[in-house]
């Protein structure tokens, strides 16, 4: 049975591995330099080679003088076994493709000034072409000619584009990573105040913490999110700078109390000193400058995608720890009904708001990629890439954002990215932490709910990122995470039998004595 199964699902893996995509490149070179560009092409039309290799190459004859509709004004022998660069207009690309080919040009490139697109024709012209066609930048053709004063030879090829990028591994450490250290740290934080109360009693609530402990709250608190989603999606252009400073606060004080606390464990020494009775620590001054410049160097760099996604996942990766570690849910009952809730919350703006919006676009797709979120788009088979640099259009800092490292064609046209939005670290990681501060009230040395919770949260990710790939479209995370974590959580209580404890969590632990809980 076993290995039927993987006969059916190995051909589907392989299927699905690789994908040919609409975005080539044009690789241009001379005796000392080369450089590549991006350019859009056809599978239709005739196929590129796949690698740089196997591509062959051919001088590059300069005709942006001509549209070349017709024969006039070209003189055969100039380009016959060449490629030819010619302007697009007044006629499509089946006609320009077939002068070019009874010209006896070899490749045929079409600089464009507008959008480039998929270059498309009848199904009856395809088969009358044999030479290559694609359409390149006209801002690119003539910054080759700055770069290449001399003769240009030229290579076209199309690598694959293979579905299960690096990108994800990358995504998938970072989003397991930051709940396990958030979980952890909260943990800890739990276990201090508990010893530092003297093990007796209660311990007690640290002043920067915020305990959601009232069903009311949570429901509350899940419509304000919902209300805050529409407002930005009606109102982006407005809110998306007041959300930006938001996070450049909230990121510099999260990342201050992140480091902070790796320096308390390293025992930094502190250097106070005083001013008019006010005492000030030298370590915390410094950190504090240090986390604030790199808060502004994100504002202000926040559209260089080449390099700034880099400094937007570290600025993240210490918010969703923050808070993970400032709010707690005091039991799991309050668990069940958040995560259950925005679960809810996530299905419904990523599946059902589709159907009620005017571009057929879910209402969070739109506000976390923003009204124009790539420079390139894609309709189905068709690919459009602006043909002159776009002005930045603003993005909400609420993803983790990696570049896909193998799209190097599609990087070319525009940057490309996987994203994960903070909500799918920060709605499991609240329960992981909550099942870290459970260890620690019952006195598991083995940490069982953590570790469990932990490998629930990583089997969740790695089931959404599989259906992602095999769906072809982008998933609510939470929809698998949700059921993923609340069910690990609740079978491993009710295997030790300790359910009522689980359920009730600090509120059972004011009506009823620590030591029964501590008990083996």
């Amino acid at each position: 049975m076993e290995r039927a199964v993987g006969f059916l699902v190995l051909p589907l893996v392989f299927f699905a591995s690789q994908i040919n995509c609409q975005e080539a490149i044009l690789h241009i070179s001379n005796e000392s330099t080369n450089k590549e560009y991006c350019i859009v092409h056809n599978q239709s039309w005739t196929p590129l080679s796949q690698t740089l290799d196997d591509a062959l190459q051919y001088p590059l004859v300069n005709m942006t003088f001509t549209v070349l509709c017709n024969t006039s004004g070209v003189v055969p022998g100039v380009v016959k076994g060449k490629a030819l660069v010619v302007m697009r207009g007044d006629c499509d690309f089946s006609q320009k493709a077939l002068v070019a080919q009874s010209l006896g040009a070899t490749t045929l490139l079409i600089a464009s000034k507008t959008l480039l697109i998929t270059p498309s024709a009848n199904d009856s012209e395809y088969a009358k072409i044999s030479i290559p066609l694609a359409l390149m930048r006209y801002r690119d053709f003539i910054e080759a000619q700055q770069v290449f004063s001399g003769r240009m030879q030229v290579k076209l090829y199309a690598p694959p584009h293979p579905k299960i990028d690096a990108s994800i591994i990358v995504m998938l450490l970072i989003a397991i990573v930051t709940v396990a250290l958030g979980g952890f740290w909260s943990g800890t934080c739990e276990r201090d105040r508990m010893n530092g109360d003297g093990g007796g009693g209660e311990s007690k609530a640290d002043p920067k913490e915020l305990f959601l402990y009232s069903p009311l709250k949570v429901v509350i608190f899940v419509a304000m999110m919902c209300g805050m989603l529409v407002l930005m999606y009606f109102f982006y252009n407005i809110m998306v700078h007041f959300i930006i400073a938001i996070f450049c606060l909230a990121s510099a004080s999260a990342l201050f109390s992140c480091v902070d606390a790796v320096m308390e464990i390293l025992s930094c020494p502190s250097g106070s000193f005083s001013i008019k009775n006010y005492n000030f620590s030298v370590r915390s001054l410094i950190l504090a400058a240090v986390c604030i410049s790199i808060a502004v160097v994100w504002g202000v760099y926040r559209n260089e995608d080449r390099w700034i996604w880099i400094l937007q996942d570290f600025l993240g990766v210490a918010f969703c720890l923050n808070f993970m570690k400032t709010i707690s849910l005091s039991n799991f009952k309050i668990c069940v009904i958040l995560l259950s809730l925005l679960l809810v919350y996530d299905v419904f703006f990523v599946f059902i708001t589709p159907f009620f919006t005017k571009n057929g676009v879910s209402i969070m797709v739109q506000v976390a990629l923003g009204p124009d979120a790539s420079g390139e788009k894609t309709h189905g088979n068709m690919v459009e890439v602006p043909a002159e640099p776009q002005a930045p259009s603003e993005k909400l800092p609420v993803v983790m954002r990696v570049p896909r490292f193998s799209a190097w064609a599609q990087n070319l046209c525009g940057m490309q990215f996987s994203i994960l939005g903070y909500g799918d670290i920060i709605i499991p990681g609240l329960l992981v932490a909550y099942c870290s501060r459970f260890d620690v009230w019952i006195n598991s040395s083995r940490k069982i709910y953590f570790v469990s919770c932990c490998i629930a949260y990583l089997l969740g990710m790695i089931v959404t990122f599989a259906v992602m790939l095999l769906s072809g479209m982008g998933q609510p995370a939470l929809l698998y995470l949700v059921p993923f974590t609340l069910t690990a959580s609740a079978v491993v209580a009710a295997c030790r039998g300790e359910m009522r404890q689980f359920w009730a969590g600090t509120t059972y632990m004011v009506r009823r004595p620590r030591e029964e809980l501590m008990a083996p």
